[in-house]
């Protein structure tokens, strides 16, 4: 096999940095090895999507090894296949030329096999007086000795990936399921808890499942519905806890049913209205969707510090969660006008959360107004959820006392 020499393209092709690197390198790994054809075949296959390579590329593969004429590719032989369009089309079910020369283009961009052009660009062999090829011109299939090892372990890697894949997927089946039955339980049952809200944080982390997910996706939908879980079991093991006559009252702000309860919007008092004043439901832009709901507990398991701003140290319902919400905002320099537009646009539990999980990220944020407003400006787009937020908060506070404990 020809070595040590660069070769460019024929034609308008262009010559690039990264093709002289790749022959350079082929040069300099081929060594004396030897790899079977179809093995390293089925490496590049299993590893295509890695390699940036589609099923028409792997087939005109497959067809440019076919020409090989042994199964196995050595240094020690002449390693360039020289097969016309019509012959590679003939192998690959009759594929269009234009496509053929895209799937050899992307073929030679992936580094898997590496251009040989004759001066007039056409492809053909020449022998010797033994019979012998001295000299031939096409597609080298060097790279897939010089790089099988590679190969190997990209698909090895991609095996990999798959199997977690799986195995996260079933993980997450198996975790909504169970959440799915306990909520069902709890509420059928009517154990002491914030079931509502727990139902309705069950159905935001669902709606997020995306249609095609990676395994990131899939990771991230399991830790929160994990987290979710752990929520639910702690509900249920909780047969004693004691409630105040709103602390089940999950729905924001003005969901509250009770028409003697006093309304929410009093915490955060607004221009021409009387003290004495009965109040009304607040309107709220029209949005898309059902504003999120999350268990109290695990928004104080998140966003601990707010805790200390509650009456007498502690937060015991939605009202007071609310109204410590209040002066964190007021500490953190938030203007009332800022908070009022966040409370009108996601409701004010929800305010109240992100007032909290902000405050727990105060060290990290220039200017918690500015930030505030901002989310508020994506929630009436519709591009803000509260979960992914809340659930990071959550997974921060969590990794903070496996640190402390």
């Amino acid at each position: 096999m020809e070595t040590g020499y660069i070769t460019t393209p024929f034609g308008r092709r262009p010559m690039t940095l990264a093709l002289v690197e790749r022959q350079v390198k082929t040069d300099q790994s081929v060594g004396d090895g030897s790899v079977d054809k179809w093995r390293v075949f089925r490496d590049v296959s299993d590893a295509r999507s890695r390699l940036g390579l589609q099923d028409r590329a792997l087939a005109v593969l497959n067809a440019l090894v076919s020409f090989f004429p042994v199964a196995e590719l050595s240094s020690e032989k002449n390693l360039v296949v020289f097969p016309s369009n019509a012959q590679l089309s003939a192998r690959t079910n009759g594929i269009a030329g234009t496509t053929l020369r895209k799937c050899l283009g992307a073929l030679v961009e992936a580094g898997v096999i590496i251009r040989k052009d004759s001066p007039n660009g056409k492809r053909y062999a020449r022998k010797g007086h033994e019979g012998d090829i001295e000299d031939a011109y096409g597609f080298s299939l060097a790279p897939l000795v010089a790089r099988a090892r590679e190969f190997a372990a990209l698909a090895q890697d991609v095996a990999a990936e798959q199997r977690r894949f799986r195995i996260t997927k079933d993980r997450l089946t198996i975790v909504r399921r169970d959440v799915r039955k306990l909520i069902t339980v709890g509420i059928e049952e009517r154990l002491p808890g914030d079931w509502v809200a727990a139902e309705a944080c069950f159905v935001e982390i669902v709606g997020r499942f995306a249609r095609r997910p990676t395994i990131a996706d899939l990771t991230a939908s399991l830790d929160e519905m994990s987290l979710l879980h752990e929520e639910v079991s702690r509900m249920l093991e909780t047969k004693e806890e004691t409630t105040k006559n709103d602390g089940n009252a999950i729905a924001y702000g003005c969901h509250i049913q009770n028409s003697n309860t006093e309304s929410c919007n009093e915490l955060e008092p607004r221009s021409g209205k009387e003290p004495g004043e009965k109040s009304e439901p607040t309107r709220r832009p029209e949005r898309k969707g059902e504003p999120e709901a999350f268990p109290l507990s695990m928004v104080l398991r998140a966003c601990p510090e707010i805790v200390n701003f509650g009456p007498g140290g502690s937060i015991g319902s939605w009202r007071e969660m609310m109204s410590a919400a209040i002066t964190v905002r007021s500490m953190l320099g938030v203007s009332p006008s800022a908070y009022e537009d966040a409370c009108e646009v996601m409701g004010q539990a929800a305010a109240a959360i992100a007032i909290a999980c902000i405050y727990e990220r105060a060290g990290h944020i220039n200017s918690a107004g500015g930030y505030l407003r901002d989310l508020t400006a994506k929630a009436r787009r519709g591009e803000f959820s509260l979960g992914p937020m809340l659930f990071t908060q959550l997974r921060a506070s969590n990794a903070a006392e496996r640190k402390t404990g």
